[in-house]
């Protein structure tokens, strides 16, 4: 193996509270990903419906798209750590009411909904404060190797949880995963509790020693947005728009997972392509993860690529030609192999996606950029759902799996002739 291909830990071995997010952050997804197992298992035995299914995702989508641009704002006017305490705080009492309704056989789809829609306020509002705390708490040279293992991270709670959670849900009911996701809350808690005061526009010394990014310095002079008194939703909107190559970066995600996320489909695949049941379901779902892990752990290399345009409409395409695949095999394990494939390229353009904003942003706006982001990478995969579970619903799992793998190759081909400039974009020399 050559040097540098396994991911770099120094962020890890030289930031104390950096490693304690990094670690409760792992915990607290596995936890989070096995309620997301259990609430579509619970939707599907109730309807046996892939359009009921496929609704999760849109009662999450809006409370996502209201909260995150909000939480965005909040999160530039005050403690990020305060706001991120409260915000788990809030996502482990949603998980206690999940845990309480199966444990009491409550067998209410509107129930599921609505904790569903608190769940995603809860996590909008806090998600921007805890995701801008990373570029102070780590400094700029080490912020595409904390951007891998911040993937590491997520894909770790994917892998591992949606497998944990069908196991236990097969054995002992949806109520043992809501369970243990509250109980994993813990981790993310104690190292919110930890943290330094963060209050956006300024530098954190504390333990670590890490400051605030040095490009923070140079962008705040044209941020425009008169500081975080006056912080708005408009600010952050403003800001993107006149950054197409952020912009970009932004669109071929939303590609990816409205038109290429089959996540709702699963529950009706895995009974009917490999005549399986929850642990099948728990399989699929972290297959992608396993895919998102495995190039997260070996991306060394990703520091030495500069063109992160062209990596990030490459990323994109591969996944959405593997889930055109996915949608075509009847083999589990050949399933469970594309879809693994698919994961591998998100994670990597997620890197470079995380890498640009980071770059464009500065301190005192990038709560409300992360809002945004917010909005984008936890709400398109809900609008995704929306999408496949009713192509499905229409015509069938299958064509909705590979009509919106092909829909996804067509919008990074489409973005590609209108954007050219991002094709050109380098890191060494970022024009956002």
């Amino acid at each position: 193996m050559a040097k540098g291909a396994f991911a770099d830990l120094s962020p890890l071995r030289e930031i104390p509270d950096y490693r304690r997010v990094w670690f409760g952050q792992s915990v607290s997804s596995i936890g989070q990903q096995m309620t997301a197992v259990a609430v579509s298992v619970q939707v599907y035995d109730l309807t046996r419906s892939s359009f009921a299914t496929g609704l999760v995702g849109l009662f999450s989508l809006l409370p996502l798209i209201a909260f995150g641009l909000y939480g965005g704002v909040i999160a530039d006017r005050v403690d990020r750590r305060l706001l991120g305490l409260t915000g788990s705080a809030g996502l482990a009492a949603v998980s206690v009411v999940l845990a309480v309704q199966a444990l009491l056989g409550f067998g209410s789809v509107a129930l599921l909904y609505g904790a569903v829609a608190v769940q995603a306020a809860f996590f909008a509002l806090s998600s921007p404060a805890r995701s801008s705390m990373i570029p102070r708490l780590v400094p700029s040279r080490q912020l595409p190797a904390a951007n891998a293992l911040n993937t590491v991270s997520m894909n770790l709670g994917m892998t591992v949880g949606p497998m944990l959670g069908g196991v236990l849900i097969g054995a002992y009911g949806a109520q043992a995963a809501y369970l243990v996701d509250t109980v994993a809350f813990g981790a993310t808690l104690y190292a919110m509790w930890r943290l330094p005061a963060m209050r956006p526009g300024g530098a954190v010394t504390g333990a670590t020693g890490a400051v605030g990014n040095a490009v923070t310095a140079g962008t705040a002079r044209t941020a425009g947005t008169g500081g975080a008194r006056r912080a708005s939703v408009l600010d952050g909107l403003r800001f993107l728009r006149e950054r197409p190559n952020l912009r970009t970066s932004f669109l071929a995600d939303l590609a990816a997972m409205i038109f290429g996320l089959p996540r709702a489909l699963f529950p009706a695949i895995a009974v009917g392509f490999y005549g399986g049941g929850p642990g099948t379901v728990g399989l699929l779902v972290a297959a992608p993860a396993v895919g998102a892990l495995t190039g997260a752990l070996f991306s060394g290399w990703v520091s030495r690529v500069h063109r992160h345009g062209i990596a990030i409409l490459v990323a994109v395409s591969v996944w959405g030609l593997s889930i055109a695949a996915f949608g075509l095999v009847r083999e589990l394990w050949l399933g469970l192999l594309f879809l693994a494939v698919a994961g591998c390229a998100d994670t990597i353009s997620m890197i470079f996606r995380n890498t640009m904003m980071q770059v464009a942003a500065p301190d005192e706006m990038r709560g409300r950029l992360q809002g945004i982001f917010t909005v984008v990478v936890a709400g398109g995969p809900r609008l995704g759902d929306f999408e496949s579970g009713s192509v499905a619903a229409l015509t069938s799992p299958a064509v909705s799996a590979v009509t919106g793998g092909l829909a996804c190759i067509a919008a990074v081909l489409l973005l590609a002739a209108r954007r050219p400039a991002f094709l050109r974009y380098d890191a060494r020399h970022p024009a956002p």
